[in-house]
């Protein structure tokens, strides 16, 4: 069976159109949360009756120090790739891995990004985190 991730900036559309929705397990829905400006968007994606819940923090341009992740099931982080992209700090990914773990959510972290991201990985404090919600 195919997983369905559905990725969304505006989770207040997808909220709108969620009753339309036969929600299968296989059926994901997420929201794009890059900094502290728009962690409201969580608060939306948490109405959203999805199986499986998940925050992309991707690109990761700033710090999310006090995520609230009830109800939300993965959290995906990378940082932002290619001519002129923005630096992730390491303490950010930290953080929110921090956060993940004593919420118990999944944490999977993609990428650290760059120009060359093929040559900067995707290892956190030694440990490629991989993690997928159950």
């Amino acid at each position: 069976m195919h997983t369905y991730q559905i990725l969304t900036k505006r989770p207040e559309r997808a909220l709108e159109v969620s009753h339309k929705v036969q929600w299968t397990n296989n059926i994901w829905q997420g929201t794009s949360v890059e900094n502290n400006r728009v962690t409201g968007r969580i608060d939306i994606l948490r109405e959203i009756p999805a199986k499986v819940r998940f925050i992309s923090c991707e690109p990761l341009i700033g710090p999310l120090n006090d995520l609230n992740l009830l109800g939300i099931h993965w959290v995906i982080v990378g940082g932002e790739s290619g001519p002129g992209s923005r630096k992730m700090e390491e303490q950010w990914v930290r953080d929110i891995q921090v956060q993940c773990a004593a919420s118990e959510v999944a944490f999977f972290f993609k990428q650290w990004g760059g120009v060359h991201k093929h040559l900067t990985g995707r290892l956190l404090d030694g440990k490629e985190w991989s993690e997928f919600p159950v």
